[in-house]
């Protein structure tokens, strides 16, 4: 064996040679790796004795796409070019053995070699739309010449990890291996391409299945359509359906190539694609906490107990059934706890119905549910939940209650959303065992977590909670005690302003379009109508003291009423409604309010920049640990379209002095709830970004 750098070697079985690359975690394409590829390909070409390659990677994993830190950084190294030239134009057979993942730069790589064996297991996907950008080098026009151009616009705009035997039937795979075999099915393709003098297949040359979709420029119109509303706002699906369509009618690989790579260096410049980096990134800088070590202990959680059975109990439930892990809900009455349980397996019947996982499935995520009257049933539980009316007394009495029944050791969280978790853990005399988990609705498919540490939170429980959340397949940032947390505190700003905005002359579905076009899944109107606006509301506490509790009054209540702020049809289509313009109308003239034009731009100032400099004091009292970590809350838990990066990292590209000098302009002319934070004024002062805090 040779080693040709730290993370390549290159070996010989017979007359076959194997190119072997490990550099954990994942084989990623660094400048080392691709050195070693372009090397170790070149000299098993100029060994005469060897008649066919192998390339294959140690580790779990095959090569799992770019160095994505690499990105917009000074090029060293061989390119990926380079690479794939030396797999393309080998003069003997190259077979790329694929287990784990092949992703982006990784599957590039493997369409270059003239064969490609899989174990079963394996995935092969282009996610690069994740962060922004289209495979560069030259994915988009090989993968229509082997998978065919329905199939490859399917992939390069969602970035789906395609399992190996789908692979297979599309002839992305040319043979399986049993698992724990690649290396010796690899090897034994090999030495079978060199005895039948198989051709050296090049996918590039390939053009059979494009001709199928030559004068057929509906195949794309028709994709574009149908998937115009999850691409909305995105510009890398659309490069990348432009990549495949530039597959079809040039004249030839070369020029298809060129059009991929002008897209490509347009997207990795842009914006966006800077932003979903930030995003990928900023996810995985979420898990680091300063003082709490990588090795620090952890509590295994084995059982877990729910108190509530109602939406957010049943859903959060759900996070721990699908991970096997055993829960017990508690009720206070039996019809409560069946209509919970109920709910929870219609839930889980629709997603089989729709082909997520089968019956069988079902019945053995609903049997690791068990139902319960009696808090004495979670004695035994490592971890027990509280998800139960959203009152400090009522709070306070549950974890009372809790501290003399659980066992000594098992962590007591709360799912408050705002309430001072402080206050929870001082009724009980173990406050170093609770903490906040502030699960977001639908518990069972938002992927937010808000760990809340306490004052006196360990660290082997916050250890714990961030550990627990990968388990239950959730984002999880760890934020301090106040009023709102992170996400809370910052939405109250917005909400505030969209009120004050439609008092002062805005409709209800101005305010709406201006975040929508944004990037927002909906506006704060819109999505009140689609909540209920009565919740919190209490009928004999109503006095028409704002225009929602008018509403409400009206017994418009949101889509479950047919009307709101808007009036819903049948299907629960909006429209604005004119009984809505009336009654703000009216509420304006009894306040004495002369309504005046209020442009889009100011609507989006006065939404957003509010919103920035409450996370800069957020920041400044060290309830979040980095900017970072505020945007992962908004980007995963409130609906901050991605490819804008988060209200921080929005915030620095607008430029933080444009902020501060907007919120000055505001203080002085509506008040102080617009007064900048002494953070955002220093950085002004300095130069500086939030991204500078550390």
């Amino acid at each position: 064996m040779t080693e040709i750098n730290p993370v390549t070697d290159l070996s010989r079985d017979g007359n076959v040679a194997i190119v072997t690359l490990n550099s954990p975690p994942v084989n990623a394409l660094s400048a080392n790796v691709r050195d070693g590829l372009a090397t170790a390909f070149q000299q098993a070409k100029a060994d005469p004795e060897v008649k066919a390659i192998v390339l294959i990677c140690d580790g779990r994993t095959f090569i799992a796409g770019a160095d994505i830190s690499e990105f917009g950084g000074q090029m060293k190294g061989a390119s990926l070019f380079d690479v794939q030239k030396e797999i393309e134009e080998s003069p003997v057979p190259v077979v790329a053995a694929i287990h784990g993942t092949a992703l982006g730069g990784g599957l590039e790589v493997a369409l270059c070699a003239h064969y490609r064996v899989a174990v079963p297991s394996a995935k092969c996907g282009l996610p690069e739309v994740n962060i922004g950008l289209l495979p560069g080098a030259g994915g988009t026009q090989r993968l229509p010449r082997i998978a065919g151009v329905e199939k490859a616009l399917e992939m390069v705009t969602s970035g789906q990890h395609v399992p190996a035997k789908q692979c297979l039937d599309m002839g992305l795979v040319d043979e399986l291996a049993p698992e724990g075999k690649l290396k010796e099915t690899a090897v034994a393709f090999a030495r079978k391409c060199i005895a039948e003098n198989k051709p050296l297949r090049k996918v590039r040359d390939n053009n059979d299945k494009l001709q199928a979709a030559k004068g057929h420029p509906e195949i794309f119109a028709n994709f574009r359509k149908a998937n115009a509303r999850k691409f909305r706002g995105f510009k890398a699906p659309e490069a990348n359906i432009q990549c495949i369509e530039a597959a079809v009618n040039s004249a030839s690989f070369e020029e298809g190539q060129q059009a991929e790579r002008k897209l490509f260096m347009e997207l990795m410049m842009g914006d966006q694609s800077a932003a979903q980096r930030y995003a990928f990134f900023a996810e995985r800088q979420a898990n680091k906490i300063p003082d709490v070590p990588d090795d620090t202990p952890t509590i295994p959680i084995r059982k877990v107990g729910v108190i509530g059975a109602g939406t957010m109990g049943g859903g959060i439930s759900m996070n721990f059934a699908n991970a096997g892990i055993p829960v017990t809900v508690v009720e206070m009455k039996q019809d409560a706890l069946d209509r919970g349980l109920k709910v929870v397996r219609g839930n889980y019947e629709r997603s089989a119905k729709g082909g997520r996982f089968t019956m069988d499935d079902v019945e053995k995520r609903m049997g690791l549910l068990t139902g319960s009257l009696n808090l004495e049933d979670l004695k035994d539980c490592d971890l027990v939940i509280e998800a139960v009316f959203e009152r400090m007394d009522i709070k306070k009495d549950v974890f009372a209650r809790l501290d003399g029944v659980v066992k000594q050791g098992a962590i007591l969280a709360t799912n408050t959303s705002y309430l001072n978790v402080d206050e929870i853990a001082s009724a009980t005399k173990r406050p170093e065992y609770v903490i906040g988990l502030h699960f977001f609705s639908p518990a069972n498919v938002m992927r937010l977590l808000e760990i809340v540490r306490g004052e006196k939170t360990s660290k082997e429980v916050i250890a714990t909670s961030m550990k627990l959340a990968k388990t239950i397949g959730k984002v999880a940032v760890l934020v301090g005690v106040c009023p709102g947390f992170v996400g809370n505190r910052m939405l109250a700003q917005r909400t505030r302003e969209a009120n004050a905005l439609v008092l002062e002359g805005a409709m209800p579905w101005d305010v709406d379009r201006v975040l929508y076009d944004f990037g927002f899944p909906m506006g704060p109107f819109a999505m009140g109508d689609l909540a209920g606006l009565d919740i919190g509301w209490v009928k004999e506490n109503s006095r028409s003291s704002t225009i929602r509790e008018v509403l409400c009054e009206m017994d418009r209540r949101g889509q479950k009423t047919g009307a709101g702020f808007y009036d819903y049809d049948e299907n629960r289509n909006a429209k604005p409604s004119p009984v809505t313009e009336k009654v703000i109308a009216d509420f304006r003239a009894k306040q004495g309010i002369n309504p005046r034009t209020i442009s889009d731009e100011e609507i989006l100032e006065r939404c957003l920049y509010p919103m920035i400099n409450e996370g800069a004091k957020i920041l400044e009292e060290k309830k979040a640990i980095r900017s970072s970590d505020i945007d992962t809350v908004w980007l995963n838990g409130y609906g901050w379209p991605v490819y804008r990066g988060g209200p921080m990292f929005y915030g620095d590209r607008v430029g933080l002095d444009k902020v501060l000098a907007k919120m000055t302009e505001f203080q002085g002319r509506m008040g102080d709830a617009f007064k900048p934070s002494a953070l955002l004024e220093k950085l002004v002062a300095d130069g500086r970004k939030f991204a500078d805090v550390k």
